[in-house]
This record gives structure tokens, C-alpha cells and sequence, in this order.
């Protein structure tokens, strides 16, 4: 959407493209001073750039003709891609993967074909919403994400008034 706002701002303006997508100026404006100060970004948008960069540099190496796991494979030998996260937490690899399959299942092949990146933009932030705050989930006991989070945190804080 950033891209978007930036190719259309000059004919109609920050603000009036905002008030039709589902983005607020300023998330717009503080987008956009991260990319100008990216010592601003938080450290896992920085690392994640480094690992872009190490990720290129194998590919380029190898007569770029590695795939995604030959180039994980050689950065674990040069001791770099391990996992991030841990089974289930939000970087768990098997979870991103999960979800990803769901988008491609449920948006991008079903909704399809495509008019454009504008098109599939939009639809992925109106399924991400639906997918936190309505999609019945069995593995967290068919309840939407957004809901299991915060009968958790209501949980910890019951819990931390009872000690």
C-alpha cells in the first residue's frame, strides 16, 4: 500500500488515498521515516536485512543456482536463515508455512485471477483482518486468534491479582 500511496500522492494527496484503503496517514508517514532512517527499524527488520544480504551473496557464490534449501543448508555450515522462533510462537517456520498454505488455499488460488498487485494487497490485509478476528482456528479450540489472545492476557492478569 506504501508503494501505492507513493505512485498516487503527487495527484491526490496522502490523506484522501488513506481515507479509501484500510491504512491510516500515519502508518503511511511512519513508514516512510523508517525507510529514511533505517537505524530506526527494530532489530529484527535490521537482522532480517542482513540475512537478505547473506542469502544473495550464497546464491551469487553458488552460480545462482541454489535453491531455497541448499542456501539454507550452506549458511547453517558457515554457522548463519537457524530457525528464529521456537514451535509455535509467531517465527516458528512450520507456522509461517501454515499460514502461508491457508492464504494460497483460501485467497490467492480461490479469489483469482488477479487484476493486479493493488488488487492482491487489498484482499491480503482484508483476509489477514478476517483471519485474526473471525476464522474459527481448531488447534486453539475454534475460536478466532484475536479472541484466544485475549483470554489469555486476561488470564495473566487474573492470575497476577491473585498474587
Amino acid at each position: 500500500m506504501v508503494s501505492f500511496i507513493d505512485e498516487h500522492r503527487a495527484r491526490y494527496g496522502v490523506e484522501s488515498i488513506c481515507s479509501q484503503l484500510p491504512i491510516a496517514p500515519s502508518t503511511y508517514y511512519h513508514h516512510k521515516a523508517l525507510e529514511a532512517d533505517p537505524e530506526r527499524r527494530p532489530e529484527r527488520h535490521r537482522r532480517d536485512e542482513w540475512l537478505k544480504a547473506e542469502i544473495q551473496r550464497v546464491w551469487e557464490e553458488n552460480f545462482c543456482v541454489y535453491g531455497a534449501r541448499k542456501v539454507w543448508q550452506q549458511l547453517r555450515r558457515e554457522g548463519i536463515d537457524a530457525s528464529v522462533g521456537t514451535t509455535g510462537d509467531s517465527y516458528d517456520n512450520a507456522l509461517a508455512e501454515t499460514i502461508i498454505g491457508l492464504f494460497k488455499t483460501e485467497v490467492i488460488h480461490h479469489r483469482g485471477p488477479w487484476k493486479g498487485l493493488d488488487a492482491v494487497e487489498y484482499t491480503t490485509l482484508e483476509w489477514v483482518g478476517w483471519f485474526n478476528n473471525h476464522r474459527l482456528l481448531e488447534p486453539i479450540g475454534n475460536v478466532p486468534p484475536a479472541e484466544r489472545e485475549r483470554a489469555y492476557y486476561r488470564q495473566m492478569e487474573e492470575l497476577g491479582e491473585a498474587a
